[in-house]
C-alpha cells in the first residue's frame, strides 16, 4: 500500500510554498526520515522527510510548483533498492537517460541530462542551482562560500549560503565529491535556480582513491583547481595588480592598499585568501589619515566636494519598511508611557551575579526579569495577549513571547516559548542564542513565525525614549529604554534612582486605553519588587 508524502503544515502567515528540490528520484529507496524533498516559503526552506521506508514510485509535484499546505507531493511504495521489487532503484549514468524519460516533464529530464554528463575526473557532474525562490523573493546573495574548489564534501553537507531578505539559505552537496568550479563568488546576486557552480561525484581527497586525492592533502592539483576558480567573474586590475572578484570585495570593505598585497595566484593575481591574510597581520593598510588633510589641501579642486553614495536597500530592509508601514497603516495604534525603578532589580543582579553565573553558566542579564513580568502581565489582562484575524479576534491561552534582535542585516524577532514556564534562565540562555544564530544568519522560520507579544530593547544602544510599532498581527509591543540615574522623589525626599522608560504601543481597536495602562503599571510593579515574581502575588 502507498504512503503519502505531504507537505508540512505551514502556519497561518504563509500562504503557500514552491518545491525547492526533490533529493529523491523515481524509484530511488528510502529510510525512514530520510530527507526527501524541500518546501520553501517567503521565510524559511521546510525538510520534508520520508514517512516509511520504502521506493519512491510517484512525484505529484515537480520542482518549482507551487504547493498548498498538507498537499500531496509524492508517494512511498513497498521495496527497496535491494530488494526484487525495485524495478529502477539501482540505475548508473548509462541507463539515466532512460529511467528520466519516465518522468512527468520532458524538460525536467533535458535539464537532468545536463547536470549529469561524464566528466574526465571519473565521477558524474552536477550544475550546483541556487533555491527555487518563492514569488516574493526576487534574487539572493551569495553570501559565503563553505567550501574551496577541489576540497572533498559529503552528500548534503553546506555548500554555500544565499541570503535572502527573509532568512539564509544552505546550499548542500548533491553527492559525495568536490566542487570542480565556482560560478558565482561571494557576493554575487543570484537569481531562482541559477547554477552557482559544477559539482564532480566521487572528486576530493576523501571520496576516492585516484589522483584527485591530492586536491585535499596540499598536491599539486588543488592551486591549479582553486586558481581556476578565481578566474570565474570579472577580474579588475588596479595599477599592476590583478583582483578576483572575490579579492576586490574584501579590498572595499576593509579599504586595503592593493600594491602592498602580494598575489599568490596564477600570474600574480590576488585571490581571496591573499587579503585575508593581509588583513589578519595588518601589512595593507593605507596611509594614515592625518595625511588627507595636507593632500586635500594640495588639490583646490577637491575643497567643498560634496560626496553621496547610493546604494540599493537590501531585501530584509526592504521587508521590514514593507511590514511597519503596514502596520502604522492598519492598526489604531496608540502609546502609552510609564517609568520603572530598576533599584530592586540591579541590586539583586550585584548580588547574585557570580552565583548565578556558576550555576548555570549564563549570565544574569534584564531581559528574563522583563519576560517573566511580561509573562504574568499577559496572563492578567489577555487582550494585550490576543491578535486580529481578520473580524475576528483571537485569545491565546499561552505566552510566547518575541525578543526583538538587532543584526548586520536587520532586525529580526525570534519567539520565546511557553515564557510563562520558563525560568529566568531558561530566558536568557535562549536570548543568547538568538543572538548568536541571528548574527550568524541561522535562525530558521520556527524561530520565528507566531508569538502573542513583543519585547525590544532600544535601551542597548542608549534609547532613552521611543515608539516601537506593533509586529502584527500581535496587538502590542513593550519597548524597554536606557537606565539612566535621575533625581525621583521618594518617601517626601529627593533620592538619585536608576529608572528606565517604559513604552507599550497597542492597537486601540482591540485595547481600551485603560488595560493597556492597567497593564503597564502591573509590569511596573512586578519589576519594582522582583519578589512578586517569584511570590505570584
Amino acid at each position: 500500500m502507498a504512503t503519502e508524502i505531504k507537505a508540512p503544515t505551514f502556519p497561518e502567515s504563509v500562504a503557500e510554498g514552491t518545491v525547492a528540490a526533490w533529493h529523491k528520484k523515481p524509484g530511488d529507496s528510502v529510510e525512514r526520515d530520510e530527507l526527501i524533498v524541500e518546501i520553501e516559503t517567503d521565510k524559511v526552506v521546510l525538510e520534508v522527510v520520508a514517512p516509511e521506508a520504502g521506493t519512491l514510485t510517484d512525484v505529484m509535484a515537480e520542482e518549482g510548483d507551487t504547493v498548498q499546505s498538507e498537499q500531496i507531493l509524492g508517494k512511498i511504495g513497498e521495496g527497496s533498492a535491494s530488494g526484487d521489487s525495485g524495478k529502477k532503484e539501482e540505475k548508473s549514468s548509462d541507463d539515466d537517460s532512460a529511467e528520466k524519460s519516465e518522468q512527468k516533464s520532458d524538460d525536467k529530464t533535458s535539464d537532468d541530462k545536463k547536470e549529469e554528463p561524464k566528466s574526465s575526473g571519473g565521477g558524474k557532474q552536477h550544475d550546483v542551482k541556487a533555491p527555487s525562490f518563492p514569488e516574493s523573493v526576487q534574487e539572493g546573495t551569495v553570501a559565503t562560500w563553505h567550501k574551496k574548489v577541489g576540497e572533498a564534501v559529503k552528500r548534503d553537507e553546506v555548500l554555500a549560503d544565499i541570503e535572502t531578505d527573509k532568512v539564509v539559505l544552505e546550499v548542500v552537496a548533491p553527492a559525495d565529491g568536490a566542487l570542480a568550479e565556482i560560478k558565482a563568488e561571494e557576493g554575487s546576486q543570484v537569481e531562482s535556480e541559477a547554477i552557482l557552480a559544477v559539482f564532480t561525484e566521487g572528486a576530493g581527497g576523501d571520496s576516492s582513491g585516484g589522483d584527485s586525492a591530492g586536491e585535499s592533502s596540499g598536491g599539486d592539483s588543488a592551486p591549479a583547481k582553486s586558481g581556476s576558480s578565481d578566474d570565474d567573474g570579472a577580474d579588475e586590475k588596479v595599477g599592476d595588480k590583478i583582483l578576483a572578484p572575490a579579492a576586490r570585495k574584501m579590498v572595499a570593505e576593509h579599504d586595503l592598499d592593493v600594491a602592498k598585497i602580494e598575489g599568490t595566484g596564477k600570474g600574480g593575481r590576488i585571490l581571496k585568501e591573499d587579503v585575508q591574510k593581509a588583513v589578519k597581520d595588518g601589512s595593507a593598510k593605507k596611509a594614515a589619515k592625518s595625511a588627507a588633510p595636507a593632500k586635500a589641501a594640495a588639490a583646490p579642486a577637491a575643497e567643498g566636494e560634496r560626496i553621496e553614495k547610493r546604494v540599493p536597500m537590501s531585501r530584509l530592509r526592504q521587508t521590514i519598511a514593507k511590514r511597519l508601514v503596514q502596520a502604522q497603516q492598519t492598526a489604531a495604534m496608540l502609546t502609552t508611557y510609564n517609568e520603572v525603578d530598576m533599584t530592586e532589580i540591579m541590586a539583586l543582579r550585584a548580588q547574585y551575579k557570580e552565583t548565578f553565573l556558576k550555576a548555570h553558566d549564563i549570565k544574569l542579564g534584564f531581559m528574563g526579569f522583563f519576560v517573566k513580568a511580561a509573562s504574568e502581565a499577559l496572563k492578567r489582562y489577555p487582550d494585550v495577549n490576543a491578535s486580529i484575524d481578520g473580524t475576528d479576534i483571537v485569545y491565546h491561552g499561552y505566552q510566547d513571547i518575541g525578543v526583538a534582535v538587532s543584526t548586520d542585516r536587520g532586525l529580526v524577532v525570534p519567539v520565546l516559548r511557553d515564557t510563562d514556564s520558563m525560568k529566568i534562565a531558561d530566558v536568557e540562555r535562549k536570548i543568547v542564542d538568538f543572538g548568536k544564530r541571528g548574527r550568524d544568519g541561522k535562525l530558521g522560520m520556527d524561530d520565528m513565525i507566531g508569538g502573542t507579544f513583543t519585547i525590544t530593547n532600544g535601551g542597548t544602544f542608549g534609547s532613552l525614549m521611543s515608539t516601537p510599532i506593533i509586529n502584527p498581527p500581535q496587538t502590542a509591543i513593550l519597548g524597554m529604554h536606557k537606565i539612566q540615574d535621575r533625581p525621583m522623589a521618594v518617601n517626601g525626599k529627593v533620592e538619585i534612582r536608576p529608572m528606565m522608560y517604559l513604552a507599550l504601543s497597542y492597537d486601540h481597536r482591540m485595547i481600551d486605553g485603560k488595560d493597556a495602562v492597567q497593564f503597564l503599571v502591573t509590569l511596573k510593579e512586578l519589576l519594582e519588587d522582583p519578589a512578586r515574581l517569584l511570590l505570584d502575588v
